[in-house]
């Protein structure tokens, strides 16, 4: 088991398809560093700081980003599997056509991000702030959106079927074409001051 990385700054750093397996890195910060196709899994990222790093196609299993920032990072074709990010925050990257399966990004910061086409199943997004995010065409089904910040938000043509959206206000959002279940039309119609039944 390698020893964890404490306080390490990396830049200018060229680790392309490099496999990062159960490696550990705490308060450490990355600039300009190409993880382009790179592989985590079982990694560790624990306050990490991330700007203008290359994420372009790089796949992730069952690792953790906890309480870092993004920043002006590319997650182009980006994809998450089973993954903890909690508390982390993006400040203008790159995120389209992110893709997250499972995991927990609760408490994470994506306010204003452009989320177009994302497809994202089975997560918990606890409290996630996603403030003026733009959703349209994207896939959130089986997502825990509990407690969620939704002000400003565009969910056009979303597909938010089986997630949670018990804190969604449908008069603060866009949502002309958004898909929800027969369940979810009624939460979202109380919502809006309706009586069902």
């Amino acid at each position: 088991m390698p020893e964890p990385a404490e306080d390490v700054t990396y830049r200018d750093q060229d680790w392309y398809a490099e496999e990062l397996v159960d490696r550990h890195f705490v308060r450490c910060e990355f600039f300009q560093v190409d993880l382009t196709e790179a592989v985590s899994r079982g990694a560790t990222f624990t306050e990490c700081v991330f700007g203008n790093v290359a994420f372009n196609a790089s796949r992730h299993t069952d690792s953790a980003f906890t309480r870092c920032t993004f920043t002006r990072c590319n997650l182009f074709e980006a994809e998450f599997t089973g993954c903890k990010l909690v508390g982390s925050s993006f400040d203008r990257c790159d995120l389209r056509p992110l893709r997250v399966d499972g995991g927990d990004w609760s408490f994470v910061a994506l306010s204003g991000a452009d989320l177009r086409g994302a497809r994202i199943t089975d997560a918990r997004m606890r409290e996630a702030d996603l403030t003026g995010v733009d959703l349209t065409g994207a896939v959130l089904t089986g997502v825990d959106l509990s407690g969620v910040q939704w002000r400003g938000a565009n969910l056009t043509r979303a597909d938010l079927r089986g997630s949670d959206l018990s804190t969604l206000d449908p008069a603060e959002v866009a949502r002309s074409g958004a898909r929800v279940g027969v369940a979810q039309a009624v939460t979202l119609a109380q919502a809006l001051g309706f009586q069902v039944g």
